[in-house]
């Protein structure tokens, strides 16, 4: 690879283990990428198949072009089709994780998204997180309904299959992840008892404007003004 992009691909390795670790993917399953490049360079990272992250390093990353044509040592991901299909849907987005983590799974499993049972529900960028119909994995049909889902969405769940998370940066994608794995063990725990109270639209609303503001890059914006 001969240094190409080696922090993307080191991050990118660095997030694989992360979500092994939180008990979010384990051996081969699951997998991630990132764009890199823009116009005739565009291109995304991405995972090898068949291969866990305890078996790849920095250079076992696939480079995937626009139009499909890879470099590298190994096969991409037999998920890299919805990867593309985000990417194109979704110019905003930069980073996808895809993982089979034990809650979103179970979630899927029953073909039932997240409803707005929690406000944080929202950070996933509505007032749900949708369950897209079941599909081959790999496929064109997939493909289609995962970048549909994410037109307006930055998670969804994949009936019988997982969960799709996606961000500006990778940082985010994970924490999309992290916090819908969250999210969909608290509705399961909830769903033991009955059927959660859900928030309203004007309420899911109020809080989608909310966090639109909401962080710390409004007050390093201020210090730094105030630097000047």
């Amino acid at each position: 690879m001969n240094g190409e992009d080696l922090p993307l691909r080191e991050a990118l390795l660095t997030a694989l283990r992360r979500l092994d670790a939180l008990g979010m993917n384990r051996g081969s399953t699951g997998n991630l990428s990132h764009r890199t490049g823009s116009g005739i360079d565009a291109a995304m990272w991405i995972t090898p198949t068949g291969m866990g992250a305890d078996d790849i390093g920095a250079d076992d990353f696939v480079r995937l072009g626009a139009e499909g044509e890879s470099r590298g040592r190994w096969r991409p991901s037999s998920e890299a089709p919805f990867h593309r299909a985000v990417y194109a849907a979704r110019p905003d987005l930069n980073a996808i994780v895809h993982c089979h983590s034990p809650h979103a799974t179970a979630l899927a499993c029953l073909r039932r998204g997240l409803p707005a049972f929690h406000y944080m529900v929202a950070v996933a960028g509505g007032d749900s997180v949708p369950c897209v119909p079941y599909h081959l994995f790999g496929s064109e049909a997939l493909s289609q309904a995962v970048a549909q889902a994410m037109r307006d969405r930055d998670a969804c769940l994949l009936a019988n299959h997982g969960l799709v998370a996606a961000g500006a940066t990778l940082e985010r994608a994970m924490k999309v992840a992290v916090e819908i794995e969250s999210l969909a063990g608290i509705y399961l725990a909830a769903l033991a008892v009955g059927e959660p109270v859900l928030l309203d639209a004007l309420q899911m609303a109020a809080v989608i404007e909310r966090f639109r503001h909401y962080g710390q890059p409004a007050r390093r914006e201020e210090d730094g003004r105030k630097a000047r």
